[in-house]
């Protein structure tokens, strides 16, 4: 027997919650660090092109199939190509979103013990070493796993339960208050000696520093930083209400999505060249220049607990979407408890990230490559698994799915031109599936 799908309340927050699964550590993270190692402006042009060209078409798509079949990424393409093997794009869809909190798990980990320490008092203190600070909560084992175990525990409470009450009615409150508090990281940041140094690398293009590799990089970080390829938005528009508009939607969080993105720039960049950094430091970078930052400034240590526990929200958000999908999987057909499945995936994801949270101290002689086992699963999932997830989405929206179901969602809920289901129709059916297979056998030759 089938119950009731809910539905997000409005479309502010459908569009609030999406841009909590959106924006986590992709946009305040990741993009920061990839962008120090990828040349600074010129990776962000790309990043923006990418974005725009292929992130939001990809997002449009999967909000259309996700409200068009009203169910969660498997059960949608067994929907909508009942009996082919197009339900195999929502089973890699929770496969990758499995891989993916693996590892994001750990990194939130981090931001969780960041962020008890910072209402504790113990990051912004005289004479410390922030990098070293760093090093000795990834290094130590029983920190980082018991940070991993936490953070998986809170996804794991808030999925059992439900989420569109939780997400949705925190969401509408918390997410504009990341936005206020990173302005005013921003604010701070532009006022250091030495800090437009840091915005000529960030904003400054020099496209003699484009590579394959940061081409490749930057279509990763536009998948990663809108949460597409894996089908995640997939099940949370098949909550959405049928009046709202889907592509007015999607532009609102790739917009918000972006504007996060370069917010995270203009904060962190400026602090690199003023304290004399290194901007390809890694994914240590965010957790080594925030302190730094808020060190700077007049209540700089309330400033920074508060800015790591919002940052800790939006983390979760983005989490809640990735567990989302693995455990609306195993229970839409109404014969498994919910809260059963989130513990067991739950536990499971904490199992497999054990070894990505051992990365930078009992396993970190374990590379390949050169790559941790850390290194290792980022790599697969951004630059392997998500161009593949989408590239599958594409091809399904543009070749098998129902055209006219296709065209009714994108036209549902707003007036917009022909010529603009025309344009996406185009950038789906030929620039998005191209470029995605340049970029994808570029990086399995290049391996």
């Amino acid at each position: 027997m089938s119950t009731k799908r809910e539905q997000w309340s409005s479309k502010f927050g459908f569009i609030m919650s999406s841009a909590g699964a959106a924006i986590g550590l992709g946009a305040i993270w990741k993009f920061p660090y990839v962008t120090g190692i990828s040349g600074g402006g010129a990776f962000l042009i790309l990043f923006i092109v990418f974005t725009i060209l292929i992130g939001l078409p990809m997002l449009i798509s999967e909000f259309i199939i996700g409200r068009g079949a009203q169910k969660e990424a498997v059960s949608a393409y067994r929907k909508l190509a009942p009996g082919t093997w197009w339900t195999s794009t929502g089973r890699l869809g929770v496969v990758g979103c499995f891989l993916l909190l693996s590892f994001y798990a750990v990194v939130g980990g981090w931001v969780l013990i960041y962020s008890v320490m910072a209402l504790g008092g113990q990051i912004i203190e005289p004479g410390v070493d922030y990098a070293r600070l760093f090093g000795s909560i990834t290094g130590t084992p029983s920190i980082a796993l018991l940070g991993l175990a936490l953070f998986m525990l809170a996804n794991i409470v808030v999925i059992s339960s439900g989420i569109q009450n939780g997400i949705e009615k925190a969401s509408k409150y918390m997410m504009p208050l990341l936005f206020i508090f990173f302005i005013v990281l921003v604010l701070r940041s532009l006022t250091l000696d030495g800090a437009m140094e840091g915005i000529r690398f960030f904003l400054k293009p020099d496209f003699s520093e484009v590579t394959g590799e940061a081409a490749l990089y930057a279509l990763g970080q536009s998948f990663f930083a809108l949460a597409v390829g894996f089908s995640c938005m997939v099940t949370y528009s098949s909550y959405l209400d049928k009046g709202v508009s889907i592509p007015s939607s999607a532009g609102s969080v790739v917009v918000m999505n972006i504007f996060v993105s370069i917010l995270a720039g203009l904060a962190i960049f400026p602090v690199v060249f003023a304290f004399g950094m290194e901007p390809a430091e890694g994914p240590g970078l965010l957790f080594m220049i925030l302190p730094a930052v808020f060190s700077q400034m007049p209540f700089g240590e309330l400033f920074l607990a508060i800015f790591l526990v919002l940052f800790l929200f939006a983390t979760l958000t983005s989490s809640f979407s990735l567990l989302e999908i693995i455990v609306s999987a195993f229970i839409e057909d109404g014969k498994r408890s919910r809260k059963k499945i989130s513990w067991v995936s739950g536990i499971i994801v904490f199992v497999a990230g054990v070894p990505a949270a051992l990365s930078f101290s009992t396993l970190s002689g374990w590379q390949i490559d050169g790559k941790t086992v850390f290194d290792l699963t980022d790599y697969l999932v951004s630059n392997i698994l998500l161009p593949l997830g989408c590239l599958l989405i594409a091809l399904f929206i543009s070749w098998k799915m129902d055209e006219n179901v296709v065209r009714e969602e994108f036209a549902q809920g707003a007036s917009l031109p022909a010529s603009a289901y025309t344009v996406w129709r185009f950038l789906m059916k030929v620039i998005v599936p191209v470029t995605i297979l340049i970029v994808f056998l570029s990086t399995i030759t290049n391996w």
